[in-house]
């Protein structure tokens, strides 16, 4: 999508003369020939770069620029001047213009001030996406699997990801659907481009339009600043909606908008934002029943299962079960530095033959917490009982040892608090003492772990 430029000088021919200039680079360019339309334009339109003259007929070019920065707004301004008026160009400077342009200047002075501003610019919004993706990067995991259904399934992102078209994966929670929205990304023509996940079910109605969207400073209580949504952020790239059949209607409808105009809006501001982004959307429920309900927008849902996509789920995956557990006890293994560790072919079995109501998810948990508290290189079913794994009644365990027995005797005497406490000291001493991570294991946030640890007198 080509960059937006907003030219604004009385001088007509300095307009012309700049704007014949930009188009022939490939810019969209706006003009305006005084300072009031040039604002009115600036509200209702999210440009990439503003080039002001100082000297408007109806509003000096430093009270402009005063105006813009006031409402937050962050675009670059390049103000042009001449050369008697180097101090007001000083001046706008420190009023928050980013750079000058003095006259008489050439074509290519022209182009290279404003390649040099819209590339800072274009660096500051990958700075972000690069903040995101950092908190992603660890444990980034691999789509596994040589089953037939998997052999299929990957045949049919192979074509979808060579499109440019809007994608609707389906399949029960921990199938994967985000791991195969970011394959179809990374095997795009958008690949050099964010990709940008947003969690539908974790976001809170009221703050879900800010996320996609963004909002400025005191659009309600709480934003202190100007905020760069998701839409945003991915823009030349992908937006990955996860679960997006938990967003209400009311919401259904704005992102319906921005998915057919390809404009958005930031919460507490009218001014229109262009963004050229490619939407996979996934769920684990049924949307069609969903809008025979009313549940769903149908109009929403033709608009998303453009290409649609079902993950299977882990129990019609025959053969990928033992792929998936050699794949993570790799690992876990090195991430507690416990590599070469094991399963017994008996374990392997009793997982071969569970249904895996939750998927690869469930089956990732679970050896996880088998390389946690195993204590031999190989995990046999034993191992399945002290690390407290219940797969239905498929476990059946040798006769335990008498040391066994005894642990066992010796834990049922321990009140349900001690034992909690001696769970959380274990796992603490595992992940030696990094607290956000044993959080994590534990299935409890942060503050919680914190407040038992107080309350225990634990530092």
């Amino acid at each position: 999508m080509k960059e937006s430029i907003l030219i604004v000088d009385d001088d007509v021919a300095i307009r012309d003369g700049c704007a014949q200039v930009l188009l022939k680079s490939g810019y969209d360019i706006k003009e305006s020939e005084n300072g009031k339309d040039g604002l009115e334009k600036i509200e209702s339109y999210d440009f990439d770069l503003l080039l002001i003259d100082l000297k408007l007929p109806d509003i000096n070019g430093l009270d402009l620029i005063r105006q813009v920065r006031e409402r937050d707004i962050s675009v670059p301004i390049v103000v042009i001047t001449g050369y008697g008026t180097i101090q007001n160009a000083v001046e706008a400077m420190r009023l928050g213009a980013n750079d000058f342009l003095p006259k008489p200047f050439e074509p290519d002075e022209l182009r290279l001030v404003v390649k040099r501003n819209l590339t800072a610019r274009r660096l500051a919004l990958e700075n972000l996406y690069l903040k995101e993706e950092l908190k992603k990067k660890e444990g980034e995991k691999k789509i596994i699997g040589k089953s037939p259904q998997m052999k299929a399934l990957f045949n049919q992102i192979k074509r979808v990801a060579a499109t440019d078209s809007t994608v609707l994966i389906t399949g029960e929670s921990g199938t994967g659907k985000g791991l195969i929205a970011r394959y179809i990304h990374d095997h795009s023509n958008r690949r050099d481009f964010p990709f940008i996940s947003v969690d539908c079910s974790t976001l809170v109605p009221t703050l879900f339009e800010s996320e996609l969207f963004g909002h400025v400073k005191g659009a309600f209580t709480g934003a202190e600043s100007n905020k760069i949504g998701k839409f945003e952020l991915a823009n030349g790239g992908t937006l990955f909606l996860d679960e997006i059949g938990n967003v209400n209607l009311e919401l259904q409808a704005k992102l319906l908008k921005a998915v057919e105009e390809k404009e958005i809006s930031r919460v507490g501001s009218h001014r229109v934002t262009r963004v050229d982004v490619r939407i996979i959307a996934a769920t684990n429920k049924d949307l069609r029943s969903e809008v025979e309900r009313g549940k769903f927008r149908e109009d929403l849902f033709f608009r998303l299962n453009v290409l649609a996509l079902r993950t299977p789920p882990l129990r019609e995956r025959k053969g990928d079960v033992s792929e998936l557990v050699k794949y993570f006890l790799d690992i876990f293994g090195k991430k507690y530095s416990r590599p070469g560790i094991t399963v017994t072919p008996e374990v392997l079995s009793i997982f071969e033959r569970y249904r895996w109501p939750g998927n690869v998810r469930e089956l990732e948990n679970i050896i996880e917490r088998l390389v946690i508290f195993s204590t031999d290189k190989v995990i046999d079913p034993e191992d399945l009982e002290l690390a407290g794994v219940k797969i239905g009644d498929r476990i059946k365990t040798k006769s335990p040892s008498v040391d066994l027995e005894h642990k066992l005797k010796e834990e049922a005497s321990l009140s349900l608090e001690e034992v909690e406490k001696r769970h959380i000291l274990r796992v603490l001493k595992i992940t030696e003492g990094n607290r956000s991570e044993a959080a994590r294991i534990l299935g409890i946030d942060r503050k919680t772990l914190r407040k038992k640890l107080q309350k225990w007198g634990i530092n």
